[in-house]
């Protein structure tokens, strides 16, 4: 398979020791051995009147100017790389491979750390630090360093969106995403970003799932929803975000809903809407509770033969009750001295 077909998307860790300590020793002793290294020659050129002096000088001389040269390559090709971090090394333009584990090791020097974060993200905080005019950085620092791509599980908040929802609804909703990077290669070429494809993935999923749920229950009750199946809803919401990042080497760990509320254009009729349905079930309670009492009353008085009573005055003693027990507000009672008819 060449590498149009995606092999080279495939990471390859780097093998090898961590000779880092011992080639940085090697390497300042290069850059410190050629000083003395070139004045012995400098010496010895000066006494040509001895036999074999001048080639002598001139070796050392040749000798001290490339071993700076050699230990300045040898210090190019360390890199230091820290727990749960990896570095994406590429060679002339190739992908060369990817250094894990926390350690000091020592690369082909002519190898170069790839990220592409950094350069967007770097820039992003002097945007928002007033570094940036015309879409340009105005002070431009060292950004070799600092390329290592983050192992750890990272959380994505995008903040609030408005969204319909299944019944057209205009909602407010927030979510975090928990991911991190487990194919370091997929990442840096598989797209260009890929923490803002995976911002921009969100979104779309989320678009996608909050589309297909209502806010709140219907009436019958037998359907999912936003409000009332959060744990459903994000488990759907993180197999599809899931689905839509496995291009760029991330792995989603959780997506969890944060914020959610009706948009501020309906929250008022909303809110209304909740409370007449509120105030029903409870008036529906209230008279179910009051019919019980009275038909006990009756069946008690009737038992007990306290009074025997005929249909006119049951059903005014009934009215009289209903009255009580379902008012919202204190009863005040009426005394009849005379007769009912």
């Amino acid at each position: 398979m060449n590498e149009q077909k995606g092999t080279i998307y495939e990471e390859k860790n780097i093998g090898g020791g961590q000779y880092g300590v011992p080639l940085l020793i090697l390497g300042v002793i290069l850059l410190v051995a050629c000083v003395p290294l070139i004045i012995f020659g400098a010496v010895q050129m000066g006494e040509s009147w001895r036999p074999g002096a001048a080639v002598l000088g001139g070796a050392a001389i040749g000798l001290g100017i490339a071993m700076p040269i050699v230990g300045l390559v040898l210090l190019c090709g360390l890199k230091v790389v820290k727990p749960n971090e990896a570095l994406v090394l590429t060679l002339f333009g190739k992908y060369y491979g990817t250094l894990k584990g926390a350690g000091f090791y020592f690369v082909n020097p002519f190898c170069t750390a790839v990220n592409p974060t950094v350069m967007n993200m770097q820039d992003a905080a002097e945007q928002a630090a007033g570094k940036v005019s015309g879409g340009k950085v105005q002070k431009k620092g060292d950004r070799a360093s600092g390329k290592a791509i983050s192992l750890k599980a990272i959380t994505l908040d995008n903040g609030k969106q408005k969204i319909n929802d299944a019944m057209g609804n205009p909602i407010e909703i927030g979510i975090v995403v928990i991911w991190r990077v487990v194919n370091t290669a997929k990442a840096v070429f598989s797209v260009d970003n890929y923490m803002d494809f995976l911002s921009i993935q969100a979104d779309s999923a989320l678009r996608n799932i909050v589309r297909l749920y209502p806010y709140d229950v219907s009436e019958e009750g037998d359907e999912l929803s936003l409000r009332g199946s959060s744990q459903e809803v994000a488990e759907r919401l993180k197999t599809e975000i899931q689905s839509k990042v496995e291009l760029a080497g991330l792995e989603v760990l959780e997506a969890r809903i944060t914020h959610l509320a009706y948009a501020p254009e309906i929250a008022a009729a909303m809110l209304q809407r909740q409370q007449a349905a509120a105030i029903i079930d409870a008036r529906k309670m209230i008279v179910d509770g009051a019919v019980g009492m009275v038909t006990m009353a009756l069946e008690k008085l009737g038992e007990e033969q306290v009074v025997e009573l005929d249909e006119e005055r049951k059903a005014a003693m009934i009215s009289n009750l209903l009255v009580v027990l379902c008012g919202n507000k204190d009863a005040q009672p009426v005394v009849n001295s005379g007769s009912l008819y």
